[in-house]
């Protein structure tokens, strides 16, 4: 068994997002909840809280320096600071409710829309597509909970998390035009696991996806077959992604407050045990990839 460092405790209520930026070797993630957002300059091991009272629930960087941030209000440019623009506050007539999010070869960035509720009936999620222009577009629906997205080494598809239909979904991706098609289900998650929440891709293509409820990041081939499992003391374990000078440092998230819902595994117990709210550190050798950055324009 994998030995996972605690490298931040600051009790996030739903710590989430952790992305990379190789250019400056800073990890970055967020607390969803808390409304709060991290850096840790990870050569020398310092972390810091970087802006506080803004919800973020994912990040991507942007050629301008600054961020793409998706949250419950829309798709925002950031400068890192103080200013933020927005992008999108919904697309087709629909609202952009947004999760988590991904920047593309092209800068362009892709995001899934949620609405679940399991205690009444909800409006299905999209998945967005910005292209550079900050024209948004609907590429794909009938998601119920908007989750992880990731890109095979060679860019030809993209996978995307339905956590709530415990599904990671693959496409056929076109980096030319941005456009997916051919929707599969490449991993069906069984009722007595947790959720597939965040995810990431590595150099050799393998999806590693992170469990809420269930403790663990699971390591799929590309396939779909599990390879392994890495245990975390968090049962809320939220996201993952890799980092360090050769990428092989994993990064993975966990959520401090508890949020029992009805698709929980069977036997689940929300309220005992540690939940979660630390940010973990592994290293197995394994090399990730980096991210992409967006480079989109939006008109004054």
């Amino acid at each position: 068994m994998e030995h996972c460092d605690v490298i931040a405790d600051y009790g996030d209520l739903c710590g989430e997002g952790p992305l990379w930026d190789d250019l400056h070797e800073i990890l970055y993630w967020t607390d969803v909840t808390g409304r709060k957002f991290y850096r840790c300059y990870w050569s020398a091991r310092q972390h810091e809280l970087v802006k506080q009272d803004i919800e973020i629930n994912a990040v991507a960087l942007d050629q301008s320096g600054g961020f793409i941030v998706t949250n419950s209000t829309g798709i925002w440019l950031w400068d890192g600071k103080s200013r933020m623009q927005l992008i999108a506050g919904e697309v087709e007539g629909c609202k952009c409710q947004m999760n988590d999010s991904i920047a593309d070869p092209a800068g362009r960035l892709f995001a899934g829309s949620v609405f679940y509720d399991p205690n009444k009936e909800y409006e299905l999620g999209k998945l967005i597509r910005v292209d550079t222009d900050g024209k948004p577009h609907i590429v794909d629906e009938g998601i119920h909970m908007a989750n992880g997205l990731g890109f095979s080494p060679d860019c030809k598809t993209l996978y995307f998390t339905d956590s709530a239909a415990r599904r990671i979904y693959a496409y056929d991706y076109s980096h030319k035009t941005g456009d997916v098609s051919n929707r599969r289900i490449l991993i069906q998650v069984p009722e007595t696991e947790g959720l597939p929440d965040g995810m990431t891709v590595d150099s050799e293509g393998f999806i590693w996806s992170a469990q809420w409820y269930g403790s663990c990041v699971v390591r799929y081939d590309p396939d779909g077959k599990v390879e392994r499992r890495i245990s975390t003391p968090a049962k809320q374990t939220s996201s993952i992604t890799f980092g360090g000078k050769d990428l092989t440092d994993i990064f993975i998230t966990s959520a401090g407050q508890s949020e029992p819902l009805t698709i929980m595994p069977p036997n689940y117990d929300p309220c005992s045990g540690y939940i979660g709210g630390r940010l973990y550190h592994v290293n197995l050798n394994i090399p990730g990839k980096k991210e992409f950055r967006t480079n989109i324009s939006v008109k004054s």
